[in-house]
């Protein structure tokens, strides 16, 4: 029995805009094993998002063959996808994206109402997942009455609530001052620690060298070292070439 959980093989994405074509992903092969960690990182632009969203169905590629857990997903339909995603994909959100008119605990238990699962079972969940976060004293709060990161912890509890086979985290710091950021970076460390398997979008390269595999995207490409060295080595040139412009006054 494989310890796959994630298989992309090939995968391209291309954006038809004004018949315009931008490729966003060209040839990208990836396996993430159970109990791994993995960053994407990269430039602004470079698809690291668009990836992700590929990674957690919500997005399809152009080309190319994904299997999450065996199963290959990227021709079922829209309800399966849905179906797939609510059970196993669990999403860390730069933006939170909380409902600001569900308390805490109400945010955390939606995934698990479309599940058919009974009262009882959910508030189990619930207090499982909120314990795993420190946020238990926080149920009967509403997202408006939280700090950002105490937010992202909720969002974090509502990822893990439905016991999903990977935890997919989009910037999970973008929105957070460098404290909560270093204690939501934690909490992620932590989770692995314990068992799961976490993909992470990360532009900053303290918290891409959290996790065991780091993929460097460039132009929608993975960049293995001695690519990414060229790519360091063009930008540091481009960077001393302005500001010997600046001095010249050009």
């Amino acid at each position: 029995m494989t310890d796959s959980i994630v298989q992309l093989r090939g995968v391209t994405k291309i954006f038809l805009t004004d018949e315009v074509e931008t490729h966003a992903l060209t040839g990208i092969d990836l396996e993430i094993n159970r109990g791994q960690y993995v960053s994407i990182s990269g430039p602004s632009g470079c698809g690291k998002s668009t990836l992700l969203s590929i990674l957690g169905l919500l997005d399809s590629a152009t080309d190319g063959s994904y299997h999450l857990n065996g199963t290959s997903v990227q021709d079922l339909s829209p309800a399966a996808r849905a179906r797939i995603r609510n059970r196993e994909i669990g999403f860390i959100f730069q933006a939170f994206n909380l409902i600001g008119d569900l308390t805490v605990q109400e945010n955390v238990e939606l995934p698990l109402t479309y599940r058919g699962m009974s009262a009882l079972e959910r508030r189990k969940r619930v207090q499982a997942s909120l314990e795993k976060v420190g946020m238990t004293g926080r149920m009967k709060h509403y997202p408006s009455q939280l700090s950002g990161g105490q937010q992202q912890r909720v969002a974090v509890a509502r990822a893990l609530v439905g016991n999903p086979s990977i935890l997919l985290a989009d910037e999970p710091t973008g929105n957070l001052d460098s404290r909560n950021g270093e204690a939501v970076m934690a909490l992620l460390r932590d989770l692995h620690r314990e068992g799961a398997t976490i993909c992470m979008v990360t532009h900053d390269p303290r918290y891409a060298n959290f996790a065991d595999l780091t993929i460097h995207l460039f132009d929608g490409r993975p960049l293995d070292e001695n690519q990414r060295e060229e790519v360091e080595k063009g930008r540091v040139l481009c960077h001393k070439r302005q500001a010997e412009d600046g001095r010249d006054g050009f």
